[in-house]
C-alpha cells in the first residue's frame, strides 16, 4: 500500500459543503475566472488591489487550491516516489527521512512504498507510481529483483528514476551507493590484525551489485596481504534467518573452519550469533564477527558483531533526493535527453564496538 506524507495543512470544514471555486470568487467580485487564477498566483499583468481584494476574499470563503487540477495544468505533480524494501529497517527509516527532509524544503510530496523484498510486488508499485504520475522515482530494488524490465517505464516515459542502495548492474542508470568494496577490505584488515588467518564470509544473493562488491573487497585484501583466497570461504545466502544459518554451518564445517566471519549485514550476523550460541560456542573465542550497517541497537547487545561498516544511510537518502530533483529541474528546462549518468559513491567507515 502506498502512504502519503504531505506537509500541507487542511482546515476543517464542513464534509458537506462544496468547496469554494474559483468561478464564485469571479462572480462575486464582477471578474473573470482567469482573471482570479492570476490574482491568487500574483501574476504582474494583474494590479495590486484587484490582488489584495481576490485573496481577502478566497481567505475569508475558505478558498482552498484544486492542487489535481493546478498539476494537470503544469503538466506536473510536485511529487516523488520513493520504493524500498521495508521501511521498517532503521537503515531506510534514516534514508527516509533525509528524502523527506530534502523533498519539503523543496516543496515536494513524498509518495512511500514498501517492496518486502518482493520483485513482484515491487513491479506492482512501480506501475502505481506510474499511474499516480509522479514526476521522478527513488528505489532501492528487492533482494529477489533480477530482472529490471519494469523500471524501464519510466525511461520511455522520460521521467527520472535514481537508485540507492540496493543497485542494477548496469551502466545507464543514475546512482547512489556506499562503496563497499573498500568497507570489506577494511573489516578483513580489521580481522587480520587481530590475529585471524582463516576468515569466512556470508555474502547475499549474486544479483545484488552490493554482493559482488563485498567479495571483490574480501578478495582485495586477502590479496594485498599476500594471502591466499579460498572461495569456500565464501558462502552466498538469501539474507533470511534459515539462509544464514545454513550458510553458518557449511562454513563451520569447512576443513578450514574460520575463527571470524564478515556478514552481509548486521541482520545476518545477529542471526548467525543466535545460532552459534545454540551450538554452545563461545562468542568470547570461538568465534568473532564483522558485519555492516552499524544498527545503533547492536551497542546494547552483549554479543554483537565487533565492528561494522558504517553505510551512512541518511547521506545516501539526501543525495538520491537531490540529485533527483535536479534531474526533474533539468528535463522541465530541456527538451533533450542526457548520456550522462549519476554515479555517486559514499565512502564507508569501519566502527569498532565498545
Amino acid at each position: 500500500m502506498i502512504s502519503l506524507k504531505t506537509n500541507i495543512l487542511f482546515n476543517l470544514v464542513d464534509v458537506n459543503k462544496k468547496p469554494i471555486t474559483i468561478k464564485e470568487i469571479a462572480k462575486k467580485l464582477n471578474l473573470s475566472a482567469s482573471s482570479v487564477s492570476r490574482a491568487l498566483h500574483d501574476h504582474p499583468t494583474i494590479g495590486l488591489s484587484t490582488r489584495i481584494k481576490v485573496k481577502k476574499l478566497a481567505e475569508q470563503l475558505g478558498y482552498v487550491p484544486n492542487l489535481a487540477a493546478i498539476s494537470f495544468q503544469k503538466g506536473k505533480t510536485n511529487t516523488i516516489g520513493v520504493i524500498v524494501p521495508e521501511l521498517s529497517e532503521a537503515f531506510f527509516a534514516t534514508a527516509i527521512s533525509a528524502i523527506e527532509d530534502v523533498a519539503n524544503h523543496r516543496n515536494y510530496t513524498v509518495l512511500f512504498a514498501q517492496s518486502h523484498d518482493d520483485e513482484e510486488k515491487e513491479k506492482k508499485l512501480v506501475e502505481k507510481m506510474l499511474n499516480h504520475r509522479v514526476d521522478g522515482l527513488l528505489i532501492s530494488l528487492s533482494k529477489t529483483t533480477s530482472n529490471f524490465s519494469h523500471v524501464e517505464a519510466f525511461k520511455k516515459n522520460r521521467i527520472p528514476l535514481v537508485f540507492f542502495d540496493c543497485i542494477p548492474a548496469r551502466k545507464d542508470i543514475h546512482y547512489v551507493v556506499c562503496n563497499m568494496e573498500t568497507g570489506t577490505v577494511e573489516a578483513v584488515n580489521y580481522l587480520l590484525k587481530k590475529g585471524h588467518r582463516t576468515i569466512g564470509l556470508i555474502n547475499g544473493p549474486t544479483t545484488l551489485y552490493a554482493s559482488k562488491e563485498r567479495k571483490e573487497g574480501y578478495i582485495k585484501a586477502f590479496t594485498k596481504n599476500r594471502l591466499k583466497f579460498d572461495p569456500s570461504l565464501v558462502i552466498d545466502c538469501d539474507l533470511t534467518e534459515k539462509g544464514a544459518e545454513e550458510a553458518f554451518d557449511i562454513l563451520m564445517n569447512n576443513k578450514r573452519k574460520p575463527s571470524a566471519i564478515v556478514t552481509f549485514n548486521d541482520y545476518i550476523a545477529l542471526y548467525a550469533i543466535n545460532h552459534a550460541k545454540k551450538q554452545g560456542l563461545d562468542l568470547s573465542k570461538d568465534i568473532e564477527f564483522v558485519s555492516y550497517s552499524n544498527l545503533p541497537l547492536f551497542k546494547y547487545i552483549d554479543f554483537g558483531p565487533k565492528a561494522s561498516v558504517e553505510q551512512f544511510p541518511y547521506r545516501q537518502g539526501e543525495k538520491s533526493a537531490e540529485i533527483l530533483l535536479d534531474l526533474i529541474h533539468q528535463q522541465e528546462n530541456s527538451n533533450e535527453d542526457t548520456n550522462a549518468y549519476y554515479k555517486v559513491y559514499i565512502e564507508s567507515q569501519l566502527v569498532e564496538k565498545g
